[in-house]
């Protein structure tokens, strides 16, 4: 005889990294989860600078949401905007969509670029949060050298050709890694009028080093490797002031540039408006050593978006770590609705931190093994394969490395 008795409804507001892992770790409990997401896709934000930089197409860092929890029998998956929780009656508004009922609320809405009290930047600096954003990239760096082609004077030309990344993380490290590859080798041949390696890259960083979360060998490695391929290391200065063709520095520098990018900060999505819940000054969920979100006991928050602690230190922002959130959070979701209490609070195992830098350089520091150079770019490139979902996807990435590195051409070099 079927039960009769309503199964508990759990919803997972994002669909990235934390957000997919809860929905797994819940695969065998006895729910009804409602997976909602703005957008159809997952993206592998790891590589999204080579979609930028078009090392990689969309389709090779981004799989349906659909397909992926295929399987899983007990998850509906809606695309909608989110626009408030109404915590009282336990419902999840929607923009274009249905309000959705919960009994159990996790939170993984992620982060978007943060301007430090500058909006306005945006338009000029765009970060790189999504497929959307990668594409808009590509084609401005792409373009600034089709108007360097164009232009009738040299003054034009430089400023064309002239590229600025602010934030010395790993994003604006290896996004000024990889437009100097572009600059150095794959258009170095293309165009008549203009001399491709001539380009200026710039990267700016307000911190005293690049990849300040690196051990401070790798990091002196990662800016010296960056300024012997062209790219201009500034530090300890800040930006002041951002136009369409021009950045203006804390210590008055004027840097014309034909292309601005921004990787210095983030800013959390409105969570904490929709629960009238306490935040970090990033906007971030504060989230108690459950990763529940202190004044709702059946809401979580996992990701960049929970300002969450272990062992006394800040959680970061990577990937890893919002797996780790993610099966901790469906693991006790799953266990509380089995009568199980849960009494071991949530401990963060990192497991290292890598980046690329350029062709055949990297930097990697895991559980005490530091790698720099080609060994670290291999282990760098076999990780992330490894961590990529789908083989199809795992092939696409391989061949298109391999062939960059044999031949120094990019295949997906449109303009769209």
């Amino acid at each position: 005889m079927a039960s009769d008795v309503r199964r508990p409804s759990v919803v997972v507001i994002g669909a990235g990294f934390g957000g997919l892992e809860a929905v797994r770790a819940l695969a065998h409990a006895e729910v009804n989860i409602t997976l909602i997401d703005r957008r159809n896709h997952h993206c592998f934000q790891p590589l999204l600078y080579q979609v930028a930089t078009a090392a990689l197409s969309p389709a090779d860092v981004a799989w349906p949401i659909r397909s992926l929890l295929s399987d899983q029998d007990n998850v509906t998956v809606l695309m909608a905007e989110v626009e408030g929780v109404d915590v009282e009656s336990k419902r999840v508004l929607t923009r274009n969509g249905p309000m959705v009922p919960f009994d159990y609320l996790v939170v993984a809405a992620g982060v978007n670029s943060s301007y430090f009290g500058h909006p306005e930047w945006a338009a000029v600096a765009p970060g790189l949060k999504t497929i959307e954003d990668a594409t808009r990239i590509r084609a401005q760096i792409l373009t600034c050298f089709e108007q360097a082609e164009c232009a009738d004077n040299d003054t034009a030309r430089r400023s064309a050709m002239t590229f600025v990344v602010v934030g010395g993380g790993p994003t604006g490290v290896e996004l000024a890694g990889s437009i100097a590859d572009i600059a150095h080798h794959v258009l170095a041949r293309d165009f008549r009028r203009i001399n491709p390696r001539a380009a200026g890259i710039v990267l700016i960083e307000a911190g005293e080093r690049v990849l300040p979360t690196f051990d401070a060998q790798l990091s002196e490695y990662a800016a010296t490797s960056l300024r012997r391929m062209g790219v201009e290391v500034l530090t300890g200065v800040s930006v002041a002031d951002c136009a369409r063709d021009a950045v203006t520095l804390s210590d008055g520098r004027r840097i014309e540039t034909g292309c601005m990018l921004w990787a210095a900060g983030v800013r959390a999505t409105p969570a904490a408006e929709w629960l009238a819940a306490d935040a970090d000054r990033s906007g971030r969920l504060t989230v108690d050593e459950f990763l529940r979100v202190p004044s709702h006991r059946n809401v979580f928050a996992i990701g960049d978006i929970a300002a969450a602690q272990s062992d006394g230190q800040p959680v970061p922002g990577l990937a890893p770590a919002a797996k780790q959130m993610g099966r901790f959070v469906g693991a006790l979701i799953a266990a509380e609705t089995a009568g199980r209490a849960v009494e071991k609070p949530f401990v963060y195992r990192h497991q290292g931190d890598l980046a690329t830098i350029g062709r055949k350089s990297a930097v990697v520091s895991v559980r005490g093994l530091k790698l720099k150079g080609f060994p670290g770019w291999m282990f760098w490139g076999l990780v992330h394969v490894y961590f990529m979902m789908g083989g199809r996807n795992r092939i696409a990435v391989l061949a298109n490395w391999m062939w960059e590195y044999m031949t120094y051409q990019r295949g997906a070099r449109l303009i769209s």
